[in-house]
């Protein structure tokens, strides 16, 4: 069950695994970066970058703790994803809608949050930095994910940024950095992902709802033209989180009128 923290109950679920990416990176000799990082075994390692790239960080567990304490200004909590049906940590509310639109996301097949510490040598030392996502995409790809928005990039942040994009850069994963998302599209799939747990697929309704959004139609009129709204919506709202019907969800707010049609990979 959903709560107002946006966590749901852990059930059992399919979980899709992977195995080491098939993905080669441009070069692997001559790198400065390790990386530090709990495996899904549960032990903790410290390897070259070069060595372990094509591991499934994916699946690893968070390298640090999420604290929580009085007087917290931030929010940190669990996410509970439908795309591998596990929780997935975070340190704030613009953290958590990363995460949600990364659970969204149909090429993204499993990620992860604090997925390793990455290490490099600096003139004063030892430098270190802990990417607040791992991401796997479905043709295997890896992207490493900082939740940073322009105003608190300062030169020190800057810095660690562009050394974790140089790591990223030799072992081929997109490095990215996201301020979070639009204010709009955040609300939009917030609605949704209340919706995301597969217990909200009826299939006989599904089928009616895919059928009737064949042609494009106002969201609560397509509904209604199926049965009952309260048993229709759910449903409805489930095949818009699973991207089998579509609508404007970046520029408008989701509302009755919103205009709904059935997903190109899902017309017949």
């Amino acid at each position: 069950m959903a709560t107002a923290n946006g966590i749901v109950d852990s059930v059992d679920l399919p979980v899709r695994t992977m195995a080491r990416s098939p993905i080669l990176p441009p070069a692997l000799a001559g790198s400065s970066f390790e990386v530090s990082f709990i495996d899904e075994a549960g032990a903790q390692r410290r390897e070259p970058l070069p060595s372990c790239w094509n591991l499934p960080f994916e699946r690893a567990g968070p390298s640090r703790s999420f604290p929580s304490f009085k007087g917290q200004r931030n929010f940190p909590g669990l996410w509970w994803s439908a795309t591998t049906g596990e929780h997935v940590g975070y340190e704030s509310w613009v953290e958590r809608d990363v995460a949600m639109l990364l659970d969204f996301d149909p090429e993204i097949v499993a990620f992860s949050s604090q997925p390793f510490w990455l290490i490099w040598p600096g003139q004063q030392g030892e430098r270190r930095h802990a990417p607040d996502f791992f991401a796997r995409r479905a043709d295997g790809t890896g992207v490493v994910i900082d939740v940073r928005p322009d105003d608190l990039v300062d030169p020190k942040a800057a810095e660690v940024l562009d050394a974790t994009a140089s790591a990223c850069g030799e072992v081929g994963w997109e490095s990215r950095r996201t301020g979070g998302p639009s204010a709009v599209l955040a609300a939009n799939v917030r609605w949704l992902a209340g919706y995301r747990h597969p217990r909200c697929r009826r299939p006989e309704i599904a089928d009616a709802l895919i059928e009737r959004f064949s042609e494009p139609m106002p969201l609560f009129a397509g509904a209604a033209a199926v049965g009952d709204r309260l048993a229709v919506l759910p449903v409805l709202y489930h095949l818009l989180w699973r991207h089998a019907l579509t609508t404007d969800l970046a520029t408008a707010p989701l509302s009755p009128g919103s205009l709904v049609c059935l997903a190109e990979e899902a017309a017949p």
